[in-house]
């Protein structure tokens, strides 16, 4: 990959207007004195020493009084040192003293200098401060000032402790930092531990302040000579989810009920061991003794250990049999029972056979239809997977009215299991977990609560989770939510209105849009961000006020002479108004852990398209939702409203303009994306866009940003997820000029004007430069995973034009695996619109589109593309939804590339549609424009047809098969043998003809082109796939065009076609060939086409420029022939592009379709050119190498199958019971159990046993059998004897009880052998009687920290580490 620095011949920025100094326009580098040699520069601990007294010139004659003079001096200067020795003493006692015990001196905390002074300027509104020249202050206290300005070497130090309790907030209008002043809270090496709250005040209507010029309102504002020095406690900012956290917390769902007028004992019986509700009665043990008679045997035939729950609603006592008392006291442990009263209020809660230990039970009395709160009983119980879950039952009269209910939950005991230590992170702070689905609105907000008996890779919420949020790979692709702490101990806040008001965009927003922001200018000293949190920032009516904002910095780097590089670490920016990290005309940034949450428009915003040389390193952003401030920011109703900057009453389409609100927004290709996740965005996850020259406040400074032509820079190891449009996005510019009559667009629209072409050096003639995305995961995306137009791009190790603007580009697609519908079925709910059945399963799941929309793994679209060495799983259609592999742009008026190959593919058996051309419908319409009826692409090897070295093409496409291709019609295609290229006919002067092309061979099958232009265009062009040696008319249903151009597009060296073109009798031609050169816009080579008698001469004659005009059926004959080869993958050849141009002369205006007269004269017998080849047998090495596609690359996984087999499921035919690792298979072909162990270090099966029972056999196996730090699978087939024994056993594998399995059906398990806690992927699946468990499949870690395995040779290499380096060099 080529690193590029950049066109460092291009001035970032220009002088200001107010002309200050600092400045030298035309340099990268801002002039400004030399940034400090670390930052921030840590105070001396000493105070400086006094320099020594300097004698004054002496005289002889005054040799005595200047001896009495000295003598009174010395005295003088010993009072003044001896002053100054006894002040520096008492303000360091003052320091030591100010410091907790235990408290050390240290160089590296700001606060500890010596030299400052205590400041507590106390709460003053109105008094605007400036610390200046000499001033260096310890904030000790809260306080409220009008503003704050640190000038001239002035230094404010927020004071701190040991224990974190020196807790100070600030409020203030504005912090302005310039010409050496200094911010310093906390430093790299001595974080801040207290709390500092710096809030913004101020409304955006509010005139009786001035705003400060290139500031504005509300906002901390560095300019040049300014430092900011920010540093939090360090702490993990965001990880991943290694547990899926249902809906609701339980994987059943929980139950909650309530009724009034419920007469009798309402009862529930829930599972203990999954909180599943089993049961739910009533008995009016009130008026029915039958039914008091129908409880007490009920209760008697459960069995022990059922969680029972009873609520009393009305009365229930009437006829409540003593027997029926009894048996609720004995078996449930009741003490109230035999005690109830008339409508007396009674909820019980408690297991079956547990005793009264085991119950819990609470009554209320009745007076006067009453009883003055709820009789409620609670009791808390686990899952055998952990899971904490609570019973509840109340009963109560209110109001006259009788009310009973019930509820199983886990509120307030959800525990999280993260994949990282976040011990760190603290009860009453709080966290976001993103979505996992569609709709990008199921993120969640929590509160921590303590929690004593988590792990440190665990943390507690507060509530329960409205939706399902995966923690796990699923069919190979790393599916878990990301998890945020939103929360830092540096908090910097906008004060915020209730509601919208002024000029703040309230037709679109109900709330405040008037936040705070941070503004960081040109010639700063040094800015050091780190663990800090920004809440309520940015300005939706003010372009330019961003939480966080460099405006024309420059180089920040080593390469602007900061020796401490300039960062953003681990910030929390959220609910913005305006944007996360806005970087403009800055390069070198590096913004890294940093989290983005709720904001409106561009997140992560590259602004002008000069920005180069930034680095976002393991950054998250998430909800990203529809702004104001530019088009591209825009929703449907902002962009059609919004048309202040339009030209006069034009009205802008969302759909081509507007709509691209991104997460990451990439306005340069030359800045790196390492580790970062886009969570959701309201439509891209990371769109790189193309500006062709530099915009906003740089506009016209660079005229030309070659950006199309840059090389990419380090793109590795990104995620996207839960976007409306697509994941990642490569493809468009923006419009660089302003509105005007010929183009009322407004000035930076979204605009279809650019396309992605790097080369070296940024220079089109030079070689190209292979723009890489390696590991980019992308699923539930509603539209597309990934939207990449341009080349040369090569995407590797992923989950989830007419000609190519550059001659010779191309996009390969390796070592990826494509999921269709995954086992992540998503939550109906959360602005998900869509919800059907779906999947291998055929289980309801959210849908991206309504449930007909075609489902497709690779879309095919112009080309030339390469997919090779990838794997295809879970592609099913359904009765109502096409489900293909291998598809193709839908309603395509565009072009097809034959030179689309495939090969090296694997489809799983869950791929039932390898791939599909579209048949006319909903969504594919008539499925009959151009880009449809030419849809093709070459299936080198075979993979996917099974016959190598063909074309599959459309069914009904006749210019493109032969009578031995082979019929596809689940497909609705063919698979064709032959060599296929395209000719470009391009007409001027009538737009709005058809073309009818005819191959003689199938004189009934003509396929009609409307062209790709439209109808008002100047020209038209038709772009049809023919097969080469072949001959074929051209008719039109209207006057033949005056002046034609055939081009010859990927025609290899002697490839061939005679085509005939109808035109009227009298027609008199001029056909000349020549070369066109699109780089350069030239024409050579030209050459003019002779004239034959007849067709037979002119095919004897076959490489010579000659044509024959047969005027009894009006055509003109001519062989397209190619006399150059190509070049890898140009669609011209190496001489350029070759063309035939025919001008024709006639004065007959007649409708040139000469179909009648050429048929059958000129029918000739369908043959195949090329042989079909013979089938070929599966392909053992195809696919992608890797099982599991992670966020975690270092991180290898093994993949476990577990099929286990009941006595219910073997009477229905079912005969497979079996376990897999890493594609072996272990079968379990007789009743009993089989337990296969593998090395949790190195994934190596170690050992598969089988055992017909529970024995002394297989007990002595689990006790003593499984070498440590194993990973153990088991599965059962049938009811062997001691199956419900078996459950002891498992708890020191995983299992968080002993489960109950009595009458159970089978039971799937993956647990661990060789640590005290479970490991967050430790599972037991039990099937009910009738109720199957399936194929259960999990993508296990392997080496883990926990599983303690022993250290390796050496550590293993960090790829994203080594790039981030090599970004940062």
């Amino acid at each position: 990959m080529q690193v590029n620095n950049g066109p460092g011949r291009h001035p970032v920025f220009m002088a200001p207007s107010n002309g200050s100094a600092g400045y030298a326009p035309g340099r990268v580098a801002p002039v400004r004195s030399p940034p400090p040699a670390k930052a921030p520069p840590p105070p001396p601990l000493k105070p400086p020493s006094l320099a020594p007294a300097r004698p004054a010139a002496v005289h002889l004659p005054e040799a005595r009084s200047w001896r009495e003079h000295a003598q009174n001096q010395q005295r003088k200067n010993a009072y003044i040192c001896t002053g100054i020795s006894l002040g520096a003493l008492l303000l360091t006692l003052i320091l030591v003293l100010s410091l907790t015990s235990g408290d050390i001196l240290d160089e590296n905390c700001p606060d500890h200098d010596p030299t400052l002074r205590t400041w507590n300027p106390g709460q003053d509104p109105k008094k605007a401060v400036v610390v200046g020249s000499g001033e260096r202050l310890r904030l000790v206290a809260s306080a409220t000032l009008q503003s704050l300005t640190i000038q001239s070497g002035g230094v404010v130090v927020f004071a701190d402790n040991k224990d974190g309790s020196k807790n100070i907030t600030l409020r203030t209008r504005h912090v302005l930092i310039e010409n050496g002043g200094a911010l310093h809270i906390g430093g790299p090496k001595c974080r801040y531990r207290s709390r500092v709250t710096i809030t913004l005040v101020g409304r955006s209507d509010d005139t009786s302040i001035p705003e400060v010029p290139g500031f504005g309102r509300k906002f901390v504002g560095v300019r040049a000579g300014g430092t900011l020095e920010l540093h939090g406690i360090e702490r993990p900012s965001w990880t991943f989810l290694s547990r899926t956290v249902p809906a609701s917390g339980l994987a059943t769902g929980g139950y909650a009920f309530q009724r009034n007028f419920s007469r009798g004992i309402n009862l529930r019986v829930v599972d203990q061991d999954s909180g599943a509700m089993l049961l739910a009665e009533r008995f009016d043990t009130h008026e029915s003794f039958n039914d008091s008679r129908r409880l007490g045997q009920l209760l008697q035939t459960l069995p022990s250990g059922r969680i029972v729950t009873l609520a009393v609603g009305d009365s229930a006592v009437k006829s409540l049999l003593e027997e029926t008392k009894r048996t609720i006291q004995e078996l449930l442990g009741s003490t109230y029972v035999n005690d109830l009263k008339y409508r007396q209020a009674w909820a019980l809660v408690a297991v079956l056979g547990g005793g009264n230990g085991s119950c819990t039970e609470d009554t209320r009395e009745h007076e006067n239809h009453d009883t003055g709160g709820r009789a409620l009983a609670r009791r808390d119980f686990v899952t055998v997977d952990g899971v904490r879950f609570s019973v509840a039952a109340y009963s109560e009269w209110r109001n006259g009215f009788p009310i009973s209910g019930f509820q199983v939950d886990a509120v307030d005991q959800v525990i999280l299991n993260l994949q990282d230590d976040i011990s760190s992170w603290r009860a009453g702070e709080r966290i976001v977990m993103a979505s996992t689905d569609y709709s990008m609105h199921q993120a969640e907000e929590f509160t921590l609560l303590p929690c004593p008996h988590c792990t440190k890779r665990q943390v507690r919420i507060q509530g329960k989770p409205q939706f399902t949020h995966m923690g796990e790979i699923v069919d190979g692709v790393d599916m878990r939510a990301e998890v945020a702490l939103l929360s830092r101990n540096i908090l910097v806040q906008g004060e915020m209105e209730r509601s919208c008001y002024a000029k703040n965009w309230c037709q679109y927003f109900s709330h405040d849009t008037f936040g705070g922001h941070i503004k960081i200018l040109g010639n700063f000293t040094s800015v050091h961000l780190s663990q800090v949190e920004l809440k309520h920032m940015g300005q939706q009516a003010v372009r330019g006020s961003y939480p966080i904002h460099f405006h024309l910095c420059g180089d920040v780097d080593q390469q602007g002479g900061y020796n401490q590089p300039t960062y953003l670490d681990s910030l929390s920016i959220h609910h913005s108004f305006s944007r996360c990290v806005t970087i403009h005309a800055t390069n070198g940034l590096l913004v890294r852990d940093t989290v983005g949450y709720d904001a409106l428009g561009h997140c992560f915003f590259l602004e002008d398209g000069i920005e180069q040389r930034n680095t976002f390193f393991h950054n998250l952003g998430l909800v990203t939702k529809p702004g104001t401030l530019l088009p591209t920011d825009r929703n449907d109703t902002m962009c059609t409203e919004i048309r202040g900057r339009v030209y006069k009453g034009y009205v802008p389409s969302p759909a081509t303009e507007c709509k691209a609100v991104s997460t990451f927004w990439i306005a340069n290709p030359n800045n790196n994306l390492i580790n970062n996740a886009a969570a959701g965005s309201q439509d891209a996850g990371i769109w790189y866009i193309f500006h062709n020259a530099s915009t906003g406040d740089t506009h016209g400074l660079v005229p030309e940003t070659r950006a199309e032509l840059t090389p990419l820079g380090i793109f590795y190891n990104n995620r996207v997820h839960s976007n409306f449009k697509a994941g990642l996005f490569i493809d468009k510019g923006v419009k660089t000029t302003n509105a005007t009559s010929t183009d009322p667009r407004e000035y930076l629209c979204l605009d279809n004007n650019a396309r992605f072409r790097p080369h070296e050096d940024s220079d089109s003639s030079k070689p190209r430069v292979a723009a890489l995305i390696d590991t980019l995961i992308s699923f539930k995306n509603n539209d597309l995973g990934a939207w990449i137009r341009g080349g040369d791009i090569i995407i590797k190790n992923s989950g989830d034009g007419s000609y190519p603007k550059d001659i010779g580009s191309s996009q390969e697609v390796s070592e990826s695996l494509f999921v269709g519908e995954s086992k992540n079925r998503g939550f109906n709910g959360g602005q998900n619109k869509y919800w059907g059945a779906g999947g291998v399963d055929n289980k309801m799941r959210t849908l991206p589109r309504n449930k007909t929309f075609p489902i497709r793994g690779f879309q095919i679209y112009d080309g030339p593309v390469r997919l090779l060495r990838s794997t295809f799983k879970s592609y099913t259609s359904t009765s109502e939804r096409f489900t293909s592999a291998v598809g193709f742009n839908l309603k395509n008026v565009w072009q097809l590339t034959p030179r689309n190959n495939l090969s090296s593919l694997y489809f799983l058996p869950s791929v039932t549609l390898r791939a599909f051309f579209g048949r006319p419908g909903q969504w594919f319409e008539d499925n009959d424009l151009d880009g449809d009826k030419n849809s093709i692409f070459h299936d080198l090897d075979g993979s996917v047809s099974g016959y190598p070295d063909t074309y599959a093409v459309r069914a009904d496409n006749y210019l493109v098969r032969h009578p031995d291709c082979v019929s596809m019609p689940q497909w609705n295609g063919c698979v064709c043998s032959g060599h296929y290229a395209q000719v470009y006919i391009k007409t001027q002067g009538v737009p709005n003809l058809s073309l009818s092309i005819i191959r003689d061979e199938y004189p009934d099958k003509p396929l009609v082109l409307r062209g790709i232009n439209s109808q008002g265009a100047l020209s038209q062009q038709y772009q049809p796939v023919l097969m080469m040696s072949k001959s074929y008319t051209l008719h039109w249903n209207g006057q033949a065009p005056k002046e034609i151009v055939l081009s010859l597009v990927n025609f290899n060296l002697g490839d061939w076609t005679l085509l005939g073109l109808c035109y009227p009798s009298d027609t008199a031609f001029q056909v000349i060939s020549d070369f066109y050169h699109r780089q350069t816009n030239v024409f050579d080579g030209m050459e003019d086409y002779g004239s034959v008698s007849s067709l037979a001469e002119l095919e004897k004659r076959a490489m010579d420029r000659k044509y024959f005009f047969d005027k009894s059926t009006g055509l003109l004959w001519l062989y397209t022939r190619a006399r150059h080869g190509r070049s890898g993958h140009s669609y011209c050849s190496v001489h350029g592009c070759e063309r035939v141009k025919i001008t024709a002369t006639t004065s007959t205006k007649q409708t040139c379709n000469c179909t009648a007269a050429t048929y059958p004269k000129y029918s000739r017998t369908p043959s195949a050119a090329v042989p079909m080849p013979k089938p070929v047998q599966s392909c053992s090495r195809c696919g992608a190498s890797k099982v599991a596609f992670s966020s975690d690359p270092s991180i290898s996984y093994l993949q476990t199958q577990i099929k286990p087999l009941s006595v219910a499921e073997e009477q229905k035919n079912d005969t497979q019971a079996f376990i897999t690792v890493n594609n072996a298979q272990y079968n379990l072909t007789k009743n009993g159990f089989l337990v296969v162990s593998a090395d949790a270090c190195t994934g190596k099966v170690t050992k598969h046993s089988f055992f017909a029972k529970l024995d002394s056999k297989m007990e002595l196996y689990f006790k003593a059998g499984i070498p440590v730090r194993s990973i153990v699978l088991l599965a059962s087939r049938g009811q062997p004897d001691g199956f419900a024994s078996v459950a002891q056993y498992l708890v020191p594998l995983g299992a968080a009880k002993v489960a109950d399995l009595k009458g159970k059906g089978s039971i799937t398990f993956f647990g661990f052998h060789g640590s005290p806690s479970a490991q967050p992927w430790a599972s037991l699946q039990v099937g009910q009687s009738e109720e199957a468990v399936g194929l259960q499949e999990r993508y296990i870690p392997l080496s883990l920290e926990e599983y303690a395995c022993p250290p390796p040779t050496e550590q293993p290499a960090r790829k994203d580490l080594d790039l981030l380096r090599k970004a940062r060099s």
